[in-house]
């Protein structure tokens, strides 16, 4: 099949030279690289694995009971607030 494509500069450069070093037509170099190129996409991507890279939150403050979040959660706020009034006086 006969077919006129438009290429970008660099990309006909690109194949021009790898026509040259492996002593092929332009004709197969631009026909190897569309072949090529098809198969890759026909290919479907795999993501990379997601990795989750752990982080240290500090000390564990002895007294308090991790199992009951909701009441850190208290505990740490009230601290927080006590901490601002006293900044105040």
């Amino acid at each position: 099949m006969r077919t006129t494509l438009t290429l970008d500069e660099q990309l006909a450069k690109d194949l021009q030279e790898y026509a040259h070093q492996n002593r092929l037509s332009f004709k197969d170099a631009v026909n190897q690289a569309l072949s090529l190129g098809l198969k890759v996409m026909e290919q479907p991507v795999q993501p990379a694995p997601y990795k989750l890279k752990p982080s240290s939150m500090g000390r564990l403050h002895s007294g308090n009971n991790l199992n009951k979040a909701l009441d850190l959660a208290d505990l740490l706020e009230n601290e927080a607030i006590v901490a601002k009034l006293e900044m105040r006086k």
